[in-house]
């Protein structure tokens, strides 16, 4: 993989870090590719069982490179072609890749997310954030419209109203502010912030992956049907759960008084 992006598989835990510190970790082409690719392998990766994604330096990732971007507007359409391709090649990807791989992904968010790097923190299932950080949706700062699922992903963290607002009128949300609203699950001191997101995420390797495989679906789902639908798909999914490995381990844990091992499967 590029170094753009830097990936480890350590003890079932795969750890994505963006690695552009010296440019925030805007997202180059180069850094988009990777980052969409390292995703994909850690969600067909058996081994794998959760997900840190992070950064290096004092971002998280400010979002699209502009510097890069300006240099398409000046080029002009291809004929026959798009101008924002990158949304349909590398931000629908990564997002889809965050939100519904079939294991848990952890966002450790050092510094500010702005833009799309605001949107993949938004697809992830736990976010530990440094109470320096920050968020902005930054789209209409520059005339842009909402990309990276943060159309879908934000209403249901802090509102449709709100989210209205943040999309319409960006500007900076503080960490304790996230947290208020519910982007943030868990703010540390900066310094804390690498220990404690790999203390998240390693915990959610460890566990039952299967069922919060579940868990992460029956979500989505509940999100977009009704009560009805959901109670069907809930019974779908704790038939699956309920016949995994983990569960087995899990009952007979309890039963003995001891503190489950979970296989991941």
């Amino acid at each position: 993989m590029a170094d753009t992006v830097l990936y480890e598989v350590t003890e079932g835990l795969a750890t994505i870090t963006l690695n552009r510190p010296e440019a925030m970790n805007a997202l180059s082409t180069e850094a988009k590719d990777a980052l969409r690719d390292t995703l994909r392998e850690a969600a067909g990766d058996p081994a794998v069982r959760a997900v840190l994604l992070t950064a290096n330096g004092r971002a998280f990732c400010v979002g699209q490179d502009l510097k890069e971007h300006v240099a398409t507007l000046r080029a002009g359409r291809p004929e026959g072609g798009r101008t924002m391709n990158t949304v349909q090649e590398h931000y629908n990807p990564i997002v889809t890749a965050i939100a519904t791989m079939a294991k848990p992904v952890v966002a450790g968010v050092n510094g500010v997310a702005a833009g799309a790097g605001a949107g993949f923190a938004f697809a992830a299932d736990y976010r530990v954030v440094a109470d320096t950080a920050s968020f902005n949706t930054s789209f209409a700062g520059v005339a842009l419209s909402a990309d990276s699922g943060a159309s879908w992903t934000l209403p249901r963290l802090v509102g449709p109203a709100r989210a209205a607002d943040l999309l319409m009128f960006p500007r900076s949300v503080s960490a304790q502010q996230a947290l208020e609203w519910g982007i943030a699950q868990q703010v540390v001191p900066v310094g804390e912030l690498p220990a404690a997101a790999l203390a998240v995420a390693r915990r959610l390797a460890e566990g039952p992956t299967v069922a919060y495989a579940a868990i992460k679906e029956s979500l989505a789902y509940g999100a977009g049907h009704s009560l009805i639908e959901t109670l069907v798909k809930e019974d779908e999914l704790q038939e699956r759960a309920g016949t995994s490995e983990d569960h087995r381990i899990a009952v007979e844990a309890f039963l003995k008084k001891e503190k489950p091992k979970y296989v991941g499967r």
